[in-house]
């Protein structure tokens, strides 16, 4: 493969891997982003965006879209995401002025890791979490990171209550003295939604014990089994200001857009407004957001969304009844409701490197081995996660079937 093609197909991924998942000929069920197929329609919609806001900075000989911009993002791009989510989180509207901008969903967890949480403290996270989140947190060296269980239903709350009395203690430096963070809704990468009961109890003991929860709430609004999106963890905070939000426009419009906010309590957002991480430049993003205000004042941010929406809708389904049909029945897994990603779980003996290895070398398909998503990876070595986002519905169903295949040989091969 010539320097010039591998070059070109980094450009749409994020994960380096030591396998050679950029060859044309491998079909990677591995990434967690929209494919080139539905991004075509960014070049147009942002062109016209682009044109309709210089045109309207020029006319009003403001330039505002060039200046340092507002701490918390312009004011128009935070209403047009109020308004626009608002409009689908019915049980609890989106306010405004409790928005700041950021450059996406990763630079917000840093954003908040870096100002309200002690450096000495703890890091609560599910027993398997999204990798980059993991990543991240592992860079703040000094802070104690503690996994915890995940049932069908969502974390271990008995668990995690039991860890938080017995770790608890009070922060002399910051906010709060520890986070929990996690993705409730569609979680990355089990799919799984959290039950109320849970959310419910979450929140019950945030506030008992005065620890933070940051929710990444990436993929909220791509359900596909119900009319409305699932109630989120931020509805059920009623004015104690223990839940942040974590938002982005990554899986919705596009990764490269770079922009994203955080949904804060308003306990807390002064604080994030007075860290010189943010105050000494202002808006993160503030060009970008400019234009995304545009986006969304002429209603072509609505359009491509719902667009990217049904695609993802239509690949999820097609993609499930394939494995419905020819997933060993020794294999686990559960239909998600929404999102990117479906998570299976082989028999204890089976090696998901292993299956990796053969599946690439018989039929050129790559996926995310478990482990990549485990603090400790030992306990996810026989799971994997697989991602409907990237490839098209045919591509998606021809490379389930031929997935399916290997692994039929692989685990009749492993007995």
């Amino acid at each position: 493969m010539s320097m010039a093609n591998t070059e070109r197909n980094l450009k749409h991924l994020f994960d380096g891997t030591e396998w050679n998942v950029y060859d044309d000929s491998v079909l990677n069920l591995g990434v967690g982003a929209p494919g080139p197929d539905l991004l075509e329609n960014c070049c147009d919609i942002f062109d016209k965006a682009t044109s309709h806001r210089l045109k309207y900075e020029k006319e009003k000989n403001l330039s505002y879209l060039f200046q340092y911009g507002a701490t918390s993002g312009p004011v128009e791009t935070r209403n047009a995401i109020a308004t626009y989510f608002s409009s689908l989180y019915v049980d609890n509207p989106v306010k405004s002025e409790d928005l700041i901008i950021t450059t996406g969903a990763t630079q917000g967890l840093h954003f908040v890791l870096s100002t309200l949480i002690d450096f000495n403290g703890i890091i609560f996270i599910d027993e398997v979490t999204y990798m980059i989140a993991l990543d991240t947190i592992k860079q703040f060296t000094t802070l104690t990171v503690i996994p915890i269980k995940l049932n069908k239903d969502g974390v271990d709350v008995k668990q995690l209550e039991q860890v938080v009395q017995e770790k608890r203690f009070q922060s002399k430096t910051k906010t709060f003295w520890a986070m929990y963070y996690t993705i409730p809704i569609y979680h990355n990468p089990t799919g799984i939604v959290f039950s109320e009961a849970i959310c419910q109890t979450l929140v019950d003991l945030a506030k008992k014990y005065d620890f933070l929860i940051l929710c990444d709430d990436v993929y909220n609004i791509l359900n596909y089994t119900s009319k409305l999106p699932s109630k989120r963890l931020f509805s059920y905070d009623k004015g104690a200001g223990n839940i942040i939000s974590n938002g982005s426009f990554a899986k919705i419009i596009g990764p490269g857009v770079r922009v994203g906010w955080l949904e804060l309590p308003p306990r807390l957002k002064p604080i994030l407004e007075k860290s010189g991480y943010i105050n000494s430049g202002g808006c993160f993003n503030n060009y970008t957001a400019g234009i995304l205000a545009s986006l969304f004042e002429m209603k072509l941010a609505q359009t491509h969304i719902e667009k990217m929406k049904c695609a993802y809708k239509e690949r999820m389904l097609h993609t499930c009844k394939v494995l419905e049909l020819n997933l060993p029945s020794s294999c686990e897994w559960t239909q998600p409701q929404g999102g990117y990603f479906i998570w299976i779980t082989l028999p204890s003996y089976a090696d998901a490197n292993k299956l990796l290895k053969l599946c690439l070398q018989d039929e050129h398909i790559f996926f995310l081995v478990g482990s990549r998503f485990a603090y400790n990876p030992a306990i996810a070595n026989n799971c994997l996660r697989l991602s409907i986002s990237f490839h098209s519905k045919e591509k998606l169903v021809e490379g389930a079937k031929r997935f399916c295949t290997v692994l039929k040989y692989f685990l009749k091969e492993g007995k």
